[in-house]
């Protein structure tokens, strides 16, 4: 379903030359790719494969791709060409490591196996292997599954049950030379092919990333598809079906004609049992092959005999040089004989190759010496019985002769240049922290033999100025900082002005739509200033003071005397009092008068006019509170009554379950009503005995609070029961079934839902219990974390904290932390409409994004904003000593963002630095258990206690529904509302029927509603014969029979729902719901709809079908009152063609009726005749007035034009009964035509968006303009707009109380996480009782598996980079050592852990600072005293594009920069500076198969190849094996796997000849893994990523936390990863538009404008940090103009999307004057790069102006 055109964007290539029935496998993998794959890898998404796709859903992990990969590894030793090597030992290491990688992140796969995915082996060394490490894998405790093919009936049904979500494999990648090679890739892109079609997703094994709590790679989404063969030619089929053959056809040979036997566990074999099993296998023809073949094969079976004596250490031996003729008889006859024998019983422990070469050289070399001497007796003896039994015999002086020795003596192997040692360094306070790893420096090191001199002034750093415009000073003047811009002319003065006016005007339009907890408006309330308190409290008796915040127990009275003294009253304080009374009675007359006046009024209308009277009465002032209100309610429920008594169907129980609930709502309602009086009580209970509730009488008026005067009412309530009798008049009213029963079955919405709620005087409400403890927690300055959902009720919290601040202190400083901007102007909003407090040249609040600010964000007491913001303010040495120690508390909502790919370490970053208490905030944490504990230890270090509050029920129910959609579906045709009938597509999804899809449980936060528990119940009943629990104790009358004569409460259906549940869980553990014959199938079809068991499960709906019936989806909402809805889709360009199709079909039917309507026509023509005679009634009015004697006098015209409908009527208006817009008190007509005005007069919005508004459409995203954005939630928060369309930008946070979330469409960004916020938008806390959840265009397994997957345990990051470092001694340098920065840092280095996801403790972590402040060294971006000097500002301030920033410096030391600036030809010095830029900073992953020369031109160009990662790497190297050495007694022998813990290859202690060669010729490996060692390899590393993945056990290097260049040094497509990174702003700079980005370089729509910003904010940093560096360097004071921008903060961007227009200007300004002594190649520097930035952003600009 290619909803947002995506497909079309690339032109497909032509298939001329491809030969579709040609023979060559070649030609049939480029008829595959062009015609699909292709497609597939351009729409595949680099993902966090667990965090943000799978969660904690099952997936599956392709066995044969395991082991290729595993083979694949270029470090392995094994079936190497000239090489005897067969390291299995290394290959089982590398397994379990993998595995290990994958298990640490997820636990919730399992291995499969195909035979039609074998990896053809024509080697028996790895044929061998293969088994070897099948075997292995079968050992594990991870379930291995073996199927024939992907059409295996056993397979389907595993799909069937566990529904893996994808299948981790391999595409065969790219073809290479070999032919052989080909039909492996067509075979195995045939395998990704089926599996698709049989809507699995796939995602790539090879290549992915492990970094921190993420698996990265590309998800290739699920294409279902029936009939998958029908895609491609049959030709094509025939070619595959020939690959296959021919394939087959060679290992068939290769096994001297036994086929390939099916893959079958088999337990390895001891080693003399093994060696025997080959002896006897082995028949006397192989002994005729070759002359030597006897004496080999007994060095051979000796080497099994021997090997498992031997430790890792002997076994850890360098490539053996033996004679070529050997080499040659041993890899091309020998051992492929011996490894085809030993498939079925070899192991790792049994075999290693590089220990049979170096045997056989000895022997070669000592042909006398015997095996006795060399191996021991008990060897010698072992392979002695064995021959003896077989009659053979071995000459070993032959086997000499045959092949002589080497002239050349054994060579060492070159080793690689010396790890550095550590240059001299000392800092005070990092001297003390790092004592504990003390390693002692060089005091004449050398920067490792490096020129580096460029740009090399060792000046110091100062971080005082604006990270993009270096103009611009961080501190304000009051604080003392200084901008070199001069002042601002009178023109700016005014722009600014205006664009704050007209901010501050929509601000306060939004917060006019923000509304409480409860729905209602939100009031202001006025602050005052904490100076003034303090004054007025001096001035007052301490017994009459006020406190600064509200006690958190109730108050005691006033007196302070003796308890029982009688109370004094003042005369004043009875003065006072009978005033009061005096009005209380005046008003008390005046309402009554007034009510009955309207009841007057309104009594001859009919019921249904009366009932719409009394709803507007009830929004008057008047009736908000006293007698009166109670009234007015109780005649409210006088006419539900009379309403019921009219209804002709009044006795069915249709009508009587639709009466009884409205009346027992306002019953329940009025009950708990303050003022009620004797006279209501008694009414209510009428009503209740009516319907038959006596027995809930009491109980309810038990808990009402009844004044002692009693009033009569104004009206005649119906009669309802017999005066004289007491009995009901209407007996047919009474309700038939049990009242239990009743209320499960229809009541549950509308039940108590508060859990042990009291009055509290700290907040307005009555808050429950788990929110007391929150403002203890406050009120005692802790540190809190609150996981609840969505409507449970966290809102309070933030604003509480708020105002506690704002009263105790008119400097102390709370920052609210937002993860979206739009969230960040909503918190702002509401700000504003909660508070206001004057600060005299203080702002009460700010807000401060990337993109803008408003007010000062240094000069508020409320700063509102993103990670980002915060993170860099708490990291700006200046702040440090002015701003951050007044910070006492930081909310930082959503904070489960923490564990986002992007921007996560953020979050993480700003809790470590965090110098006061924390309140954490989220609905959506999964297990939040372990992240609590660290977040604990965290705030514990900084000296705060942390409290944990968990709350796991939502305010109000989601009830999910599918719309269901088939095949033969006909979208209707749409001829207006009021003509629409509604479908029936819309069905009710029981959540037990949920099961039906295979879950093997249910989620933490599974909940049913009262009815479903009923309806369960009734399942259990209906099939209690084969149930083996007692049924009837699950019984709602047996239940509930405690609670006899009180209403049920929510938490009381909480505990029947755990008892229900309980039940089913224990079913899903042990049967298979999918299962026919078992009791949960049955359960599960009893409570299933049957229209949704009739529907194809698996149908999605075409392109077209999909945006055709999306007016009838919205169609039905509204006929179902279900409407406001918010509809969620998460690609931006499908939101708006989803509002444009709506759009299209309100047109179209509007245009149709206008045409064909008589009442139209004839409105139309009467408004045209008014408006010809508008000059008449002007010149009519003129004469009025001028004949007009008396002031007062009523004019002539007045009336007309005040009353006439023509006045206001507009034909271009949209029709009602064509537009989704409702009227809304909030705003009026012409406030939104002005609104509109000004986003059309500015191009903020496109036409049909602004049409769409007018007609109750809205679309939000992130690209869309902030005006518009922000216009659409105030309309649609007002109910104007009752659908919006949006991606997840309306998920997070956002006040827009929806009563429908609709998930239109799937994506592979629709994960359990986020389909819970989406759907928790639904059903919000005081306006919704019931929310309401719909699946559209999904399938039905994917709506169950939504529902029912748990939350995803978060994610981590390591978020103490080396720029993070170097920010740190930043931080201290600027800061001039500040308190709060030494106390950050400090706590820092003494967590247990710094992130709740890394497993590295404090000393490893404080080992890894050390040599970051090495590098750092190095890289000269620290001095020896630890300050920050020369290129500091650009690494700091790119600190998000780590290791990119690392790489510049590091281009820009070494003069590669230079050397590309100072070419003669400007042009060509832009082009080659924005090259190289592009290689650093915009290169973007792209599949291996895609990035291939046919179907992109990738740069080849290796510009940044001379980034000097050896250096990097020596310098690490230093690191782990300094490490290493200090700690080789605690990491002791590293002879442990990592996945399974076995322990292997425990060296024996006997000593013979041979074993003590080994040792003297192993190779020495300190920090490198010894399993890895067994293949040659000593602590000498080709790069980064090797050190840190073959590192031995303990050493925890994190290849991500270490600034490898290697991924820059690499050509697109080509070198040995397995994904590309493709330069594509390069095609931008090119060509300046965005075509080539999106059809070569796979970027969406919606993507563009940010990869594009990126890179133009990353252009203006580095260019601000030379402009600094010269300045600096140069001593020079005076600059003049770079951009200026008003808008600019900290750290910003420009974003059309955030733009105001009026303060937008270009990128022109005055030149940047040289400085003195700048040198010509620094200068030449600076204007390549000036005119580079100045070039891209005006390309940038000119896309979106």
């Amino acid at each position: 379903m290619d909803l947002d055109d995506f497909d079309a964007a690339i032109e497909q290539p032509s298939l001329d030359n491809v030969l579709v029935n040609a023979q060559s496998p070649r030609d049939a993998v480029a008829y595959i790719d062009t015609q699909w794959y292709t497609g597939v890898n351009r729409r595949g998404r680099w993902m966090d494969l667990i965090g943000d796709y799978a969660g904690s859903e099952p997936f599956v992990l392709d066995g044969e791709a395991l082991i290729q990969l595993v083979l694949d590894d270029p470090l392995l030793a094994l079936g190497r060409k000239d090489d005897v090597s067969f390291q299995i030992v290394h290959a089982i290491y590398t397994l379990e490591r993998v595995l290990n990688e994958i298990s640490r992140r997820s636990t919730s796969f399992e291995i499969v196996f195909w035979h039609d995915d074998d990896e053809k082996f024509p080697f028996a060394s790895r044929s061998l292997a293969r088994m070897i490490l099948f075997n292995h894998l079968m050992s594990l405790e991870i379930p291995t599954h073996i199927f024939l093919d992907t059409s295996d009936a056993s397979w389907l049904s595993y799909q069937r049950l566990k529904k893996p979500m994808f299948v981790m494999t391999n595409d065969g990648g790219v073809v290479e030379k070999s032919t052989r090679h080909a039909e492996r890739v067509l075979l195995q892109r045939i395998f990704v092919y089926n599996l698709l079609a049989q809507g699995v997703s796939v995602t790539l094994l090879k290549g992915a990333e492990y970094r921190d709590s993420k698996i990265l790679s590309f998800v290739y989404e699920q294409r279902l598809d029936s009939q998958p063969k029908d895609r491609f030619e049959d030709e094509f089929w025939l070619a595959v079906q020939r690959a296959s053959d021919t394939l087959s056809a060679e290992e068939t040979a290769f096994r001297s004609g036994n086929p390939t036997s099916p893959l079958k566990a088999s337990q390895p074999l001891a080693a003399g049992d093994l060696a025997a099993h080959l002896v006897r296998k082995t028949s006397q023809r192989n002994a005729s092959e070759t002359d030597v073949f006897i004496e080999l094969f007994q060095l051979f079976v000796a080497h099994i005999l021997y090997v498992p004596q031997l430790g890792l250490k002997e076994r850890a031996q360098p490539p053996v040089p033996l004679p070529a003729s050997l080499t040659e008889v041993l890899i091309g006859s020998f051992l492929p004989q011996v490894f085809l024998q030993l498939e079925d019983g070899a192991s790792a422990v049994t075999l290693d190759g590089r220990v049979f070469a170096a045997l056989l050289d000895r022997v070669l070399r000592t042909p006398d010496v015997p095996l006795s001497v060399l191996l021991g007796t008990e060897v010698a003896s072992q392979v002695e019985t064995l021959w003896r039994q077989h009659n053979l015999r071995a000459d070993f002086a032959a086997l000499h002769s045959r092949f002589p020795l080497l002239t050349v003596a054994l060579t060492e192997s070159e080793q690689d240049d010396l790890p550095l040692s550590l240059l001299p360094f000392q800092h005070p306070l990092f001297d003390e922290e790092l004592d504990a790893v003390r390693i002692e420096a060089d005091e004449f090191g050398d920067e490792g033999g490096e020129d580096a001199s460029h740009l090399e002034f060792n000046t110091l750093f100062s971080d005082t100025q604006h990270w993009h415009n270096h103009k611009r000073a961080i501190l304000p003047p009051h604080l003392g900082g200084s901008d070199t811009q001069g002042p601002i002319t009178e023109w700016q003065r005014k722009r600014q002005l205006r664009s704050e006016q007209r901010f501050m005007s929509k601000l306060q339009w939004q917060a006019e739509t923000l509304t409480g907890a409860y729905g209602t408006p939100l009031q202001q309330m006025v602050v005052p200033s904490a100076a003034t308190t303090r004054k007025s409290k001096a001035g007052t008796p301490a017994a009459h003071r006020a406190p600064d915040v509200a006690p958190s127990k109730p108050a005691k009275g006033a007196s302070g005397g003796k308890k029982g003294k009688k109370e004094v009253i003042s005369s004043a304080d009875k003065i006072r009092l009978a005033n009061q009374a005096k009005k209380q009675v005046k008003e008390d007359d005046s309402n009554g008068t007034w009510w009955k006046a309207q009841l007057a009024e309104i009594e001859a209308k009919p019921v249904s006019a009366r009932i719409a009277a009394v709803e507007h009465l009830a929004r008057n002032k008047r009736t908000k509170d006293g007698w009166l209100t109670v009234e007015v309610r109780l005649y409210r429920l006088h006419l539900e009554f009379s309403r019921w008594l009219e209804d002709a169907q009044r006795e069915s129980v249709a009508a009587r379950d639709r009466c009884s609930v409205a009346i027992m709502c306002r019953v329940k309602e009025l009950f708990e009503a303050r003022d009620l009086f004797p006279t209501a009580v008694r009414k209510l209970a009428e009503c209740m005995a009516a319907l038959g509730f006596e027995g809930y009488i009491d109980a309810l008026a038990d808990t009402a609070t009844v004044t002692k005067e009693d009033r009569a009412l104004s009206f005649s309530f119906v009669k309802l029961v017999k005066s004289k009798s007491g009995h009901v008049v209407h007996k047919w009213m009474r309700v038939t079934e049990d009242p239990v029963v009743w209320q499960l079955r229809l009541f549950g919405e509308y039940m108590d839902r508060s859990m042990d709620s009291q009055s509290d005087p700290r907040v307005s409400f009555k808050p429950d219990a788990w929110q007391r403890k929150v403002l203890d927690c406050l009120d005692r300055n802790e540190s809190v974390l609150v996981a609840a959902p969505t409507s449970a009720g966290k809102t309070f919290i933030s604003y509480y904290a708020m105002e506690r601040l704002l009263r105790s202190s008119d400097d102390d400083i709370l920052v609210y932390v937002a993860p979206t901007k739009a969230l960040v102007s909503q918190i702002a909003a509401e700000v504003y409409a909660r508070f206001r407090k004057e600060l005299h040249g203080k702002a009460c609040w700010a807000i401060h994004t990337r993109d803008y600010r408003v007010h000062n964000p240094q000069n508020c007491q409320i700063l509102v904003t993103v990670p980002e913001m915060l993170a860099t303010m708490l990291l700006s040495p200046p702040l440090a000593r002015t701003w951050t120690p007044r910070i006492k508390r930081i909310i930082l909502d959503e904070i489960h963002t923490i564990g986002q790919q992007e921007g996560g370490a953020v979050w993480e970053q700003i809790i470590l630095l965090a110098p006061c208490p924390l309140i954490g905030l989220s609905a959506t944490i999964g297990e939040p258990e372990k992240f609590n504990a660290w977040l604990a230890s965290v705030q514990e270090a900084h000296g705060f206690k942390h409290t944990f509050i968990l709350h796991p029920h939502r305010y109000s129910h989601l009830r999910k529904y599918s719309y269901l959609l088939n095949h033969n579906d006909k979208p209707t045709i749409f001829n207006g509302l009021t003509e629409y009938r509604k479908t029936e597509r819309l069905r009710f999804i029981h959540p037990i029927s949920m099961l039906s899809f295979g879950a093997r449980g249910l989620p933490p936060d599974f909940s049913l509603e009262a009815a479903d528990c009923l309806s369960l119940h009734s399942a259990f009943e209906a099939n209690r014969e084969r149930l083996d629990f007692d049924v009837d104790a699950l019984n709602p009358r047996r239940f509930f029979a405690n609670l006899e004569g009180a209403m049920l409460k929510q938490k009381d259906i909480l505990r029947y729902e755990a008892a229900l549940t309980s039940q089913v869980s224990a079913m899903a553990d042990t049967m298979d719901p999918q299962d026919q014959d078992s009791v949960l199938n049955a359960i599960i079809e009893e409570v299933s709809d049957p229209a949704i068991k009739k529907v194809d499960q698996e149908y999605v709906p075409s392109a077209d079908e999909y945006f055709k019936n999306l007016i009838s989806l919205i169609s039905d909402l509204h006929a179902n009152g279900d409407l406001p809805a918010l509809l969620f889709n998460f690609d931006r360009k499908v939101c708006e063609k989803m509002a444009q199709a709506v759009l299209h079909v309100l047109e179209q039917a509007e245009t149709r009726w206008r045409e064909t309507n008589f009442e139209w026509k004839r409105k139309v023509k009467q408004w045209e005749l008014w408006l010809s005679k508008a000059k008449e009634r002007e010149r009519q009015a003129e004469r009025v007035k001028k004949v007009k004697k008396e002031e007062d006098a009523p004019s002539a015209a007045e009336p007309e034009t005040s009353t006439s409908w023509e006045a206001s009527f507009d034909p271009e208006e949209p029709s009602l009964q064509f537009s989704f817009a409702e009227a809304s008190p909030a705003f009026t007509k012409s406030d939104l035509d002005d609104e509109i005005r000004s986003l059309a007069r500015w191009n903020s919005a496109p036409v049909w968006a602004l049409k769409a508004l007018r007609r109750g459409v809205g679309v939000h995203h992130s690209g869309m303009n902030k005006h518009y954005r922000t216009l659409v939630e105030s309309l649609y928060r007002s109910g104007f707009l009752r659908v919006v369309i949006a991606t997840g930008t309306l998920a997070l946070g956002i006040n827009a109380p929806t009563k429908t979330s609709v998930f239109c469409g799937d994506s592979p960004f629709l994960t359990a996480l986020m389909y819970r916020q989406c759907a928790g938008r639904a059903g919000r806390r005081g306006f919704d009782l019931l929310g309401k959840v719909v699946f559209y265009g999904l399938p039905i397994d994917r709506c169950q598996r939504l529902v029912l997957s748990k939350l995803p345990s978060l994610g981590g990051n390591f978020p103490l980079t080396f720029t993070m470092v170097l920010r740190l001694f930043n931080l201290l340098q600027g800061s001039n050592d500040a308190p709060v920065a030494q106390d950050a840092v400090r706590s820092i280095l003494r967590l247990p852990h710094i992130s709740f996801v890394s497993e590295v403790g404090r000393e490893q972590l404080l080992h890894h600072i050390r040599f970051s402040i090495d590098y750092l060294r190095r890289a000269g971006l620290l001095n020896a005293e630890g300050n920050p000097i020369n290129l500091s500002g650009v690494a700091a301030h790119l600190y998000y594009t780590e290791p990119s920033n690392l790489a510049l410096v590091a281009l820009l030391r070494h003069g590669v920069v230079h050397r590309l600036c100072n070419q003669s030809s400007l042009v060509a010095a832009k082009r080659d500076m924005l090259l190289l830029l592009c290689h650093l900073f915009g290169r973007r992953y792209l599949p291996k198969a895609y990035a291939s020369a046919t179907n992109l031109k990738t740069i080849t160009k290796k510009s940044p190849s001379v980034v000097h990662e050896d250096h990097i790497k020596r310098v690490f190297t230093g690191y782990t094996v300094a490490y290493a050495e200090r700690h080789a007694a605690e990491l002791g022998h590293d002879t442990t796997l990592p996945f399974s813990g076995k322990v292997i290859c425990v060296s024996e202690e006997d000593s013979t000849a041979f074993r003590e060669q080994l040792l003297r010729t192993s190779v020495s490996a300190m920090a490198r893994s010894p399993f890895v060692a067994t293949s040659g390899h000593g602590d000498s590393f080709g790069s980064v990523a090797e050190l840190t993945n073959t590192s031995r056990r303990g050493l925890h290097l994190n290849e991500y936390a270490i600034p490898s260049m290697r991924q820059f040094t690499a050509i697109p497509g080509e070198d040995n990863d397995e994904f590309a990174l493709n330069a594509y702003l390069l095609d931008f700079y090119t060509h300046g538009q965005t075509a080539a980005l999106k059809a070569a370089n796979g970027i969406r729509d919606g993507e563009v404008w940010y990869v594009l910003q990126d890179f133009s904010l990353t252009l203006k940093t580095i260019r601000t940090g030379v402009v600094q560096l010269l300045q600096k360097a140069s001593q020079a004071n005076s600059v003049a103009g770079d951009e200026a921008s008003e808008m600019d903060s900290g750290y910003g961007t420009l974003d059309p999307a955030e733009a105001d227009p009026d303060t937008e200007g270009s990128n022109a300004g005055a030149e940047f004057k040289r400085p003195v002594g700048v040198s010509d190649k620094d200068w030449r520097v600076f204007e390549v790069l000036n005119a580079l930035t100045i070039e891209f952003d005006e390309k940038f600009r000119a896309m979106w102006a």
